[in-house]
């Protein structure tokens, strides 16, 4: 249990929440249920064993961080994750309720578990321990087989070290999926022409030879999708994209829509990772605590690069 003020709310509620949940308490010396509740969440955050992190905050010396929150009553609860209100609930509820409640919205042991299975695979990565990467993921699936996260970063890791099969396996149960999550979708796509240029003739074909063919017939459709999927294996992704469009102003739903589907997919990989503490807080919370407060980060060069395309793309379908 950590008090917290203005000085401190910063790296001991924001920071910490992109890692650990952060349960904020809001009470006052002279509130009576505050002394009730108190106990009882110090000896739930030692029972969770570090699922989540309690702090508190005395609402009387603090009165501008309580405004912040929309404090209309103490006790109040806040649960913060990734630097914003995720839910709330208000009033000295007993041990049995507010297990309830974290129980809703905290992750599990195996979950922690498999979390860190991922952070150290992201460490392996950097250090260039391909292998041991993989290991870690696939040990971070083996606890926990409906784990997105881990299964999008072990089969894009498989696919990008050319380990198509095996990727085509792990990346099944995803696409079984209802409804289908586009970053599954995108990472399909690419496997997909990954194979084409590893199993069809024209994958050996240069970019000039599928030049030919569309010079003499600008609605060969084939020509220009193979040379996109053979593109997008080389890494060329804005040029597969540009190759696509072409397709797209042309026949917006030939063999379902092939072209579309395959564009947006690569603006999916393509995208920029979001920063977990991107979104400062803000919003009003499931418990109907309010939180002000936001900020804007500045694009970057490879954001502009997608959102260009994007515009591309609703230009032609418009």
């Amino acid at each position: 249990m950590i008090d917290v003020t203005e000085e401190n709310f910063e790296s001991d509620v924001i920071a910490k929440s992109a890692k650990t949940p952060v349960l904020v308490d809001f009470w006052a010396p002279w509130c009576g249920p505050c002394k009730s509740l108190g106990p009882i969440l110090e000896k739930l955050e030692v029972d969770y064993g570090g699922r989540f992190q309690l702090v508190k905050i005395n609402s009387d010396d603090e009165q501008q961080l309580a405004a912040a929150f929309g404090i209309r009553s103490i006790p109040t609860c806040v649960l913060i994750k990734d630097g914003r209100p995720l839910d709330g609930f208000m009033g000295a509820l007993p041990e049995s309720k507010i297990k309830e409640f974290l129980d809703k919205h905290l992750p599990s042991e195996d979950d922690l578990v498999a979390q860190e299975d991922i952070e150290q695979a992201e460490e392996l990565l950097e250090e260039g321990d391909i292998d041991a990467a993989l290991a870690k993921l696939q040990e971070a699936l083996a606890i926990n087989p409906a784990n997105d996260e881990a299964r999008f970063d072990y089969v894009k890791l498989l696919i990008s070290v050319g380990e198509l099969e095996s990727a085509q396996n792990a990346l099944a149960p995803a696409l079984a999926q209802i409804p289908l999550q586009i970053r599954f979708d995108a990472l399909n796509h690419w496997l997909q022409a990954l194979i084409f240029a590893t199993t069809d003739e024209r994958g050996r074909w240069s970019v000039e030879q599928f030049d030919v063919l569309i010079a003499t017939n600008k609605r060969d459709f084939d020509a220009r999708l193979a040379k996109a999927r053979v593109l997008i294996s080389a890494g060329e992704m804005t040029h597969a994209m540009d190759e696509l469009l072409e397709i797209v102003m042309r026949d917006k739903t030939w063999q379902n829509e092939i072209a579309r589907k395959t564009y947006v997919s690569i603006l999916e990989l393509m995208s920029p990772a979001k920063s977990k503490n991107q979104d400062t807080m803000s919003n009003k919370t499931a418990g109907g605590i309010e939180l002000t407060g936001n900020s804007a980060a500045a694009e970057d060069p490879q954001a502009e690069l997608v959102s260009k395309y994007r515009r591309k793309l609703s230009m032609a379908l418009n």
